[in-house]
């Protein structure tokens, strides 16, 4: 609740003239709900025994001068037995346009990795955006923005290394710690071919104790009217996560997308 009110607050001192234009007189605000799922999984056996899974759900709504935009992810690792990776991430972004290449937006983040050093990290961030390029192959978006974090670190300790009959980390909870940030978006995407599309997410949130960038690389090929395959290469950097953590994880995915 209290992000959510950082967030309400920071959109009401967005400049009033971002929200001066309005639904002309008598006129029904064009409205359109799209999303897309999708889903990987991986297991081996043998010498090395593993399964990993992940999956991702982007929904976006539109109505009139509005644009609301949920998305939803989740990584899941085992190896031996034994968690390797948990991470849960939602996302919250409503965007009003200003004009047909500008926009006002306001959004909520939200994050849960038992692996990178916190033991949550939220941030709520108003600001404004501008389409750089909008054509029939080519979209290229970017916003900048500030807003508020608020995480809590914690202390990693591999039992396994003091009491080898034990495989389970062990976790003790550190400070919390609440600083203003400042956000950069960005948003690419290219037709290569009429069943072939390339997209690019970069996300920053930079503060004075800990910067949070984001980079989601996917290459989408469609096999039917809604169905594609994916291959994804995300990363993710944290410049001072908790004690031992290293900063920088990434990750490779091959998923099935299904969209509507």
């Amino acid at each position: 609740m209290r992000l959510l009110r950082i967030a309400l607050l920071a959109i009401a001192l967005t400049p009033i003239g971002a929200f001066a234009a309005a639904t002309p007189t008598g006129a029904k605000p064009a409205q359109h709900l799209s999303g897309k799922g999708q889903l990987g999984f991986v297991a081996s056996q043998g010498d090395s025994q593993g399964k990993s899974a992940n999956a991702v759900l982007n929904l976006s709504y539109v109505s009139g001068l509005w644009k609301h935009s949920l998305s939803l992810a989740g990584l899941y690792g085992q190896s031996l037995g034994v968690v390797s990776a948990e991470r849960w991430t939602a996302m919250w972004q409503s965007n009003r346009k200003i004009s047909a290449d500008a926009y006002a937006f306001g959004s909520l983040r939200y994050e849960h990795d038992l692996f990178d050093g916190f033991q949550y990290q939220g941030s709520a961030t108003a600001g404004l955006g501008y389409t750089l390029m909008h054509t029939k192959s080519t979209t290229l978006s970017t916003q900048v923005g500030a807003g508020y974090t608020v995480a809590r670190l914690e202390q990693l300790t591999d039992i396994a290394l003091t009491n080898p009959t034990r495989t389970f980390i062990e976790r003790t909870p550190l400070a919390t710690q609440r600083y203003a940030i400042g956000t950069l978006g960005v948003d690419y995407e290219q037709t290569l071919t009429s069943t072939t599309t390339l997209s690019d997410k970069l996300l920053v949130n930079a503060g004075s104790i800990n910067t949070l960038a984001t980079n989601n690389l996917s290459l989408d090929v469609k096999v039917a009217t809604r169905l594609a395959m994916s291959i994804g290469y995300d990363i993710q950097d944290n410049t001072h996560p908790g004690p031992g953590i290293a900063h920088l994880d990434s990750t490779e995915t091959v998923n099935l997308v299904y969209a509507f």
